[in-house]
């Protein structure tokens, strides 16, 4: 009877049911209220009471309610006696059912001599606790025949007990027993366990371990399986080696409880834990991504194998396709996305990328009409594939698929196309909770790929227009030599960076690079109006101070929200100077033809839309040889990472600036940006040629 913490307001019951400890209890011991009252009480793995019989109330004068939960040590062993309980504990929790006379406390602080029997027994955690019978030594005395207790608590325990002999068959049962083996409990003695309850050989191996190797087997589950899954039981059955007198084993003890209802209640509450874990984790594996194709593939590898065997994603070719191409699909679908674990299933009928047409009347029209999912039998898939190998797919339909579900994707209204699921015919059918986890995947999925599809278009518009307003090819000027490089921040974002050049009068040249914050369509028509105004402004020969405050009033007239960075210089090849103006922007860099390189001292300034537009002009000389780089903040700087890192790694980029151009600008690309970028980069390179 070890202390330990109690955790938990509620312990199984040794009796087959699970009360709420602080009012429930076993009952008085019925027969034995006259010859011999039993006290009983069970102890949990940690060393609490988790049950205190009315018995036990009678005899050591504590209720239950004060009882349960207690430390069995604490409140009824008495100091001098602890070791010994200690070593008992012990002994009955390695598998032994032991016999002892105790001194327990009663609750008068007196203690009182007790016959005990403790073996052990599975708690509501499934753990090794104790269960101790006991009995007043003086009524004890009047009693000397060990098996009167024994057959006491036969006679009254409501858990199915039995005592077999050394050859496993049946010497003692009890009434609950013969109840859930519905025999009588005459018919038990002399047989064994397999000719009371046929199929139950599980049951008489484990016993047969515990007889062999004198440990106990606590909470052995058993499932007595019938045709009816209602009617299907599952016990907790437990084991102890019957020890005699000199310790030799002579026989095994068993107890069963009945666990069906918590059993099944378990199970269901498994089920539903899983399913939440499941929605949890598409809400990040769903959507991460705004490729199309990808989050179709997301969504089949949340759907496969945990809720079904095969997820077959067709997105409608009209949904997807250009309005001018939309009305030549209608009715076509595409497999983007599919899955089938089922490695007779025909991997040439289900490619990706396949086209069907859907056939009028059937049931994926319907579908795609009223957009709401339905479950699919065979008759129903038929039509809805019509190929040359058709017969072969309904040949494997027949032979292998025993349910099906047909979902549609609808997002905001607009029907996109249809999920497939199946099941194969090993596997039970989906009931009610799995499609309505389905169907809640499903449209999850649809609103992924609604944005992934939306964002695609944005996304091409945006890379049509920013191609169409920012000319990536450079004029030829007068003693400069030019490159530059535009990147967006991935496959599936483009900003609002630009750069240019512009021939001015007297031989001059104007360089420009500006960043609009933000992306998309937006961010390039931006761009694309401060591209033209600054070409404007730079063949009025405007100085690079005004050519910034002018462009900052028209950003300021876009909007509120509206803001962008520009650094704008003016090189004049007669006397190698350059005029520099900044808004906003990254400082520039200047490499000789010796590799010193330095970053350009001054303020930027306040981006442009701010308002308050004084910006500094800065004058060098750049020498025959000498490399200017200017650059989007998106070359040097990512979230999380220092900017003085990106910019010492741009610095170390230019120790050599011979090489031609376009190496140096493709190595500042491949060297200099993180490499994970969280925006996009312009990059604008000019070199003075030499005399």
């Amino acid at each position: 009877m070890t202390s330990a913490s109690h955790r938990g307001a509620r312990a199984h019951d040794a009796f087959g049911e699970t009360p709420d400890l602080r009012t429930y209890a076993v009952g008085h011991a019925g027969v034995f209220q006259d010859l011999l009252p039993l006290a009983l009480w069970v102890v949990d793995a940690e060393g609490r009471l988790a049950q205190w019989s009315l018995a036990a109330q009678d005899l050591l004068g504590h209720t239950p309610e004060e009882m349960v939960g207690q430390e069995a040590n604490r409140v009824l062993v008495p100091e001098g006696n602890r070791e010994l309980a200690d070593r008992l504990t012990r002994t009955v929790r390695s598998g032994a059912a032991v016999v002892a006379r105790l001194p327990v406390r009663h609750r008068d602080g007196t203690l009182v001599e007790m016959e005990m029997w403790i073996c052990p027994i599975a708690d509501a955690r499934g753990r090794t606790g104790v269960l101790a019978i006991a009995a007043e030594t003086s009524a004890v005395e009047h009693m000397r025949d060990a098996l009167a207790a024994l057959e006491g608590l036969f006679t009254q325990s409501p858990i199915g007990l039995a005592m077999l002999g050394p050859d496993l068959r049946f010497l003692r049962v009890n009434e609950a027993l013969s109840r859930i083996d519905g025999v009588p409990v005459a018919d038990h003695v002399g047989r064994r366990v397999t000719e009371v309850a046929p199929g139950a050989g599980a049951l008489e191996s484990v016993m047969r371990q515990v007889l062999e190797r004198g440990e106990a087997v606590v909470d052995f589950r058993y499932t007595s399986g019938t045709s009816d899954a209602r009617r299907t039981r599952t016990w907790s059955c437990s084991y102890a080696p019957l020890l005699g007198g000199t310790g030799q084993r002579v026989g095994v003890i068993a107890s069963l409880i009945d666990i069906t209802e918590g059993q099944r209640a378990h199970l269901e509450a498994e089920r539903a834990r899983g399913r939440l874990a499941l929605l949890a984790e598409a809400g990040t594996q769903m959507g991460s991504t705004l490729d199309l194709t990808q989050t179709a593939q997301e969504v089949v590898r949340v759907l496969v194998p945990r809720l079904s065997d095969s997820a077959d994603v067709q997105l409608l070719e009209e949904a997807m396709a250009p309005d001018e191409t939309a009305a030549s699909a209608h009715g076509v679908v595409r497999r983007v996305a599919a899955t089938f674990t089922d490695p007779a299933a025909p991997a040439d009928l289900l490619a990706v990328g396949m086209t069907l047409k859907i056939p009028p009347g059937s049931m994926y029209e319907q579908l795609i009409s009223a957009g709401r999912p339905m479950n699919l039998y065979l008759r129903d898939i038929g039509p809805l594939i019509r190929t040359p190998a058709a017969d072969r797919l309904h040949e494997y339909l027949r032979a292998r698929v025993g349910s099906a579900r047909l979902i549609p994707l609808v997002a905001r209204g607009t029907v996109l196309g249809a999920v497939t699921v199946t099941r194969t015919r090993d596997r039970e059918p989906f009931d009610d909770q799995d499609t309505l986890l389905i169907d809640e995947l499903v449209a999850r999925a649809a609103l992924n790929i609604d944005n992934a599809r939306m964002y695609s278009r944005e996304r091409d518009a945006a890379l049509t227009l920013q191609r169409s307003l920012m000319n990536p090819s450079l004029p030829t000027v007068s003693g400069l030599e030019l490159t530059g490089r535009y990147l967006p921040a991935g496959d599936h974002e483009v900003g609002g960076d630009w750069f240019d050049a512009v021939a001015l009068s007297g031989g001059r040249t104007a360089l420009v690079i500006g960043d609009v914050m933000g992306h998309g369509i937006h961010a390039a028509a931006v761009m694309g109006q401060l591209r033209t105004a600054v070409r404007t402004l730079a063949r009025r020969d405007t100085p690079p101070d005004q050519l910034l405050r002018a462009l900052d009033a028209a950003v300021a007239d876009l909007g509120d929200n509206e803001m962008a960075t520009c650094l704008y210089a003016v090189h004049d090849p007669a006397t190698g100077h350059c005029v520099i103006a900044r808004a906003g922007h990254p400082p520039p860099v200047i490499a000789d033809a010796r590799g010193q390189v330095a970053f350009l001292d001054g303020a930027a300034g306040p981006p442009l839309g701010v308002g308050r537009q004084d910006c500094e002009v800065q004058r060098v000389i750049l020498a025959p040889g000498s490399l200017l780089v200017t650059y989007t903040d998106g070359l040097i700087e990512t979230r999380g990472t220092d900017l003085d890192q990106g910019m010492r790694r741009l610095a170390q980029a230019l120790r050599h600036p011979g090489r031609p151009l376009d190496q140096i600008c493709d190595g500042l690309l491949a060297h200099v940006m993180p490499e994970v970028a969280d925006d996009d980069v312009a990059v604008l390179l000019a070199r003075t040629l030499r005399r």
